[in-house]
């Protein structure tokens, strides 16, 4: 839990074996992994690994939990948890943590619904090339009619 980017707790009662299996295995394609863990052991490797209190509480730890951890990519594994659970609305998330910053249940569930790294990047890229393109376009605009202009005028000003 201490070297993990990203922590996020989930009730996963109701969840057969395959669900949890598929679970696992689009959280893994994420870079994320699921841990079935005793709530007992949980509450004391979190208290080790420096967690906020409120992340360790008796009432988030209450019931079947399950702590889905992100290793690289701190969002990823939080995105394809919320994709699985828009399918099969299980399992219920209760908290996180990502990258040292505590979230409620509301705020993972807003972590997994932002677009991915890469179109994030690709954004960013077409924010910032989107006005150099139109000065191109602007300048390229202005030598066209000077070169027009000069043509004109190197004909004696006939058309």
């Amino acid at each position: 839990m201490k070297s993990a980017s990203s922590a996020v707790l989930v009730n996963f009662s109701g969840m057969n074996v395959a669900a949890q299996q598929d679970l696992k295995k689009s959280l893994a394609k994420a870079g994320g992994k699921m841990l079935v863990v005793k709530n007992t052991l949980l509450k004391l490797a979190g208290k080790k690994a420096d967690y906020p209190e409120n992340v360790m509480s008796d009432e988030v730890l209450e019931g079947q939990t399950a702590l889905i951890i992100g290793e690289d990519d701190a969002v990823s594994p939080i995105q394809a948890l919320g994709k699985f659970i828009s399918e099969a609305n299980l399992p219920e998330v209760k908290v996180g943590v990502v990258e040292g910053v505590y979230y409620d249940r509301d705020g993972v569930v807003k972590l997994s619904k932002l677009p991915g790294k890469d179109v994030l990047y690709g954004q960013v890229v077409g924010g910032i090339s989107a006005p150099l393109y139109g000065l191109v376009g602007t300048l390229n605009s202005n030598l066209q009619k000077l070169v027009y202009v000069l043509s004109i005028a190197s004909k004696g000003g006939e058309r």
